[in-house]
């Protein structure tokens, strides 16, 4: 896949501003708040709705004699007197004297107290004591309240430091159906299932592997680049074996105190060992696996204290204890040699990028939850999308649901699949990114270029799209894909590679005279791949089969950049990759004055129309004799 950058800069974009932490006078100033406003409430609730007048006992007599009572409720000492009209009024009796006793001693008679109904209502039970004594604790219950909520307010500075060395491991239940992952549901990685499932096997039933005195690995480590499905694979042997699984970063061991990583490994270990049998997943292991001794931090180094703890807990297991450590990492070569020496993490899954069969299967599980138009054609997306990882292809079919929903339909096309491939390798199109007459035209023969050189070079891949169209940080693209999937990459194959790259260089210089900022990114592909022909895979005859640099990765912090060739050396190096890259521009330079024919009509074309797909593209190169690429013209390579 080829895509240039064209006098793009990166936008400065202005960050947003992190949110400010809630300050604990403000806190305080809406608990105080809180507090009276329930305070008010209760007195408004508590208080009386209405003033109920009183009269004298010896007045109660009178209007009882009068018949001028209707009933009297007695609760305690407390008389609710009811007169005839329905007025209401209170009063009091002596305490632990009958009222009948008493209307007698102030002169009512029995027959008229026999005409007023007596009410006595039993002061005792659970609601009697309660009504009395909540006004007392209401008001407890309230400040109890205010101080707890107080209290939470500065948990988070003093009392969490106590929960320091907790694990922070987040444990998936396998009885949570909805959150349970098998290996139906990971498509691809054949081999690593293989070898996974030998794990769930002894998960399941250990008893078989230990009568044979087999011992099943302590530790696997999964590693493969972003994306292969490390994570998804170690949470689907959990789905399969139905067992706890305990999952976290490698960044979650290591704060700022000291000994909090590794008394955090020690809980987390302790808490699979008390739900065995169970699997302890850490991601990103490199996090705190790296070589030690590095020189940085010193002995004591708190990165170095939990990965020791990591070691002895691992070498501490019995082969009773059925707790499998899983860890996934995609830079093994950074990893200290005692982590995964065997004993520990001693077994190695590697996951790669899957091929085209695997990209279908794939493909297949994400769209299984997508209505999908009739047109689909799952096996052509797969053969358009090599390099791409699981992720991708998740991202692929997500963006093609979006489209289609942008559009307002119901169902997923083939078409916007196709869009959400190059979406996905180069970003949305930049449709407000307007190109001026002299740019548009620069752009258009500088794509040109690129792909005259690709169809006519016999070991450049096929062109399957041209576009002067932005692109993410790309001002224009020429999409190539490989005829076949494969492993191993020739030298040829790279020298035209280099060739294609440099094709947009010489079209401008070929046809304008002059150079933009467009070709940058394509110089910089180019002086990349010729540099590890000489220097990785011994394709130079002047400097012959010798690897002089080990990892095409940068160095880290923490690992020093080594020479290990001489400033002799080092001369041939750059004259090697200086020779290459002339070659390069010479067969460059050459396909395009041989077939400049067709390589003004591309360009024009692409003026008119901004984009050529494969089919309109292929019919301007058979137009101008151009033969088209066919399957069996790149034969696989020989095995060694």
């Amino acid at each position: 896949m080829q895509f240039d950058f064209l006098n793009q800069k990166d936008p400065q974009g202005k960050g947003k501003k992190a949110p400010k932490p809630a300050r604990f006078g403000g806190n305080v100033a809406g608990a105080i708040l809180f507090f009276m406003l329930i305070t008010g409430l209760y007195l408004v609730v508590s208080g009386d709705g209405k003033v109920i007048p009183e009269v004298a006992i010896s007045d109660l007599a009178k209007s009882v004699s009068a018949g001028e009572v209707k009933n009297i409720l007695v609760e305690g000492d407390k008389l609710t007197i009811t007169y005839q009209n329905d007025e209401v009024k209170i009063s009091k009796k002596e305490v632990n004297s009958a009222l009948s006793q008493t209307l007698f001693n102030y002169g009512v008679t029995p027959e008229a107290l026999s005409k007023t109904e007596i009410l006595i209502k039993d002061e005792s039970g659970f609601m009697f004591w309660l009504v009395n004594i909540l006004p007392f604790l209401l008001p407890i219950v309230f400040i109890l309240i205010f101080f707890w909520y107080l209290s939470r307010q500065v948990k988070g500075a003093g009392m969490q430091a106590f929960t320091f060395g907790q694990s922070k491991a987040r444990i998936t239940d396998p009885n949570d159906k909805n959150n349970r992952v098998t290996f139906k549901d990971v498509a691809g990685c054949k081999e690593a299932k293989e070898e996974l499932k030998e794990i769930v096997d002894f998960l399941k039933s250990p008893k078989k592997f230990l009568d044979i005195g087999a011992r099943i690995p302590k530790g696997v480590m999964l590693t493969g680049a972003p994306g292969t499905g490390k994570t998804l694979l170690a949470r689907a042997v959990a789905g399969e074996a139905i067992v706890p699984f305990f999952n976290l970063s490698g960044s979650e061991f290591v704060e700022m105190f000291v000994g909090v990583g590794a008394s955090r490994v020690r809980d987390l270990f302790k808490m699979a060992k008390k739900a065995a049998p169970a699997i302890v997943f850490i991601d990103e292991i490199d996090a705190i696996g790296r070589t030690r001794g590095g020189g940085f931090g010193g002995g004591n180094d708190e990165r170095e204290q939990t990965l020791n703890q990591i070691l002895v807990e691992m070498d501490g297991f019995e082969p009773n204890d059925k707790v499998i450590v899983m860890a996934a990492t995609n830079r093994p070569d950074v990893l200290d040699p005692a982590l995964i020496r065997p004993g520990r993490f001693d077994r190695k899954v590697l996951l790669d990028l899957p091929d085209r069969s695997d990209r279908e299967e794939i493909l297949k599980i994400h769209a299984i939850k997508k209505p999908l138009a009739e047109d689909i054609n799952l096996k052509l997306i797969a053969e358009r999308t090599p390099g791409f990882s699981g992720a991708d292809l998740y991202s692929l079919m997500n963006e093609g649901a979006i489209l289609a929903a942008r559009e307002n339909r119901k169902k997923v096309f083939q078409f916007d699949l196709i869009r959400a491939i190059e979406k996905v390798m180069l970003g949305p199109e930049r449709k407000s990114h307007l190109l001026s007459k002299k740019e548009k035209e620069i752009t258009a023969y500088h794509e040109a270029g690129h792909a005259i050189v690709a169809s006519v070079l016999p070991h450049a891949d096929p062109v399957h799209k041209v576009s002067i169209i932005a692109r993410g940080n790309a001002g224009g693209y020429t999409l190539k894909l490989p005829l076949e999937e494969r492993r191993l990459q020739s030298k040829k194959e790279f020298i035209d590679d280099i060739a294609m790259s440099l094709g947009g260089y010489v079209a401008e210089q070929m046809i304008f005279g002059d150079i933009t900022t467009g070709p940058s990114s394509d110089l910089s592909v180019a002086t990349n791949i010729a540099r590890a022909m000489v220097t990785r895979w011994g394709m130079s005859d002047a400097i012959g089969p010798v690897a002089l640099v080990d990892s095409p990765g940068r160095p880290q912090y923490g690992e020093m950049m080594e020479k290990e060739f001489s400033e002799t050396v080092s001369t041939k190096v750059d004259a090697e990759v200086s020779r290459i890259i002339n070659d390069g521009l010479k067969s460059a330079g050459k396909v395009l004055a041989e077939h400049k024919k067709a390589f003004t009509a591309i360009a024009k074309k692409l003026i008119e129309v901004e984009t050529l797909e494969q089919e309109e593209y292929e019919k301007i190169l058979t137009a101008h004799g151009i033969m088209l690429k066919k399957k069996e013209v790149v034969a696989p390579p020989e095995a060694q």
